[in-house]
């Protein structure tokens, strides 16, 4: 068979650094349950740089790892519509409602907003229910710290039709885009968003007083921005992304000429 007596009688043995790369990767599987190993590989990087993809995809399977596939509810097809792409942060954020309910059974409704571009979550607020006044003025919070997009897309849903909230969308020069109804897949970016938030936190953690709630989801908030890689802005963080995007914008900006800028 070509095999040495030596290898079919003594087992190997694993080297310390590869049975350190295990131990990280069992710690990393179990703090995040619904990674797969490619998002583990993601966050090996920084500590052992330069570690294969293939061989963590073989320890990870050899530690009987797998993330569990959740079933899907099947719906009746419909027509596709490509969403327009954003070029720039702020340029659109998407947002919706995902519900939840505390150990009581009390719901509860959380907004999510997102950036297009960068796929930061812009922000998550969490209560028992939202009125239009209430979302604008979580939105002006969020742009204090970051501006005011250029456009805003969302669902036909009454919070978004009220007259406080088109009111503040004309105030600040906010183009707001509806989407039809029944075609949830206009708004692809905040769906996509949601089911990530839905599999990765709520359900993960069983509520049991709204303060507990709005702390938990927080905490992945600022874990989805900063650290958890999103696989379609090359594997890194959002916010890391946004940032790198500003700079090269501004890089961009202080090297145009005199010439150029009298052009624009």
């Amino acid at each position: 068979m070509g095999l040495s007596r030596d290898s079919y009688r003594n087992a190997p043995v694993a080297s310390a650094q590869t049975e350190a790369l295990k131990t990280k990767i069992v710690e990393i599987a179990h703090a995040r349950r619904r990674f797969g190993y490619r998002r583990v590989h993601d966050l090996l990087r920084l500590d052992f740089p330069g570690v294969n993809h293939k061989r963590v995809y073989r320890l990870y399977s050899d530690a009987d790892l797998a993330v569990r596939k959740r079933k899907k509810v099947r719906r009746p097809p419909a027509e596709r519509t490509p969403l327009n792409i954003a070029t720039k942060v702020n340029e659109v954020w998407s947002m919706d409602f995902v519900s939840d309910s505390l150990a009581n059974g009390r719901r509860l409704k959380c907004l999510t907003v997102a950036d297009d571009f960068s796929h930061e979550a812009v922000d998550i607020a969490v209560d028992y229910g939202f009125s239009g006044n209430y979302v604008t003025r979580l939105l002006d919070q969020a742009a204090l710290f970051r501006g005011y997009p250029a456009a805003v897309r969302t669902d036909n849903g009454p919070e978004f039709t009220s007259r406080a909230f088109i009111a503040w969308a004309q105030g600040h020069g906010i183009r707001h885009i509806l989407i039809e109804p029944g075609r949830p897949m206009q708004n692809g970016y905040i769906e996509s968003f949601n089911g990530r938030f839905r599999d990765e936190c709520l359900n993960e953690h069983w509520f049991e007083t709204l303060h507990q709630a709005r702390t938990e989801i927080a905490r992945w908030r600022r874990d989805y921005n900063e650290v958890r890689p999103h696989s379609s802005i090359g594997r890194i963080p959002p916010a890391r992304f946004a940032e790198q995007h500003r700079r090269h914008a501004a890089d961009a900006a202080r090297h145009l000429t005199p010439a150029d800028n009298e052009i624009q």
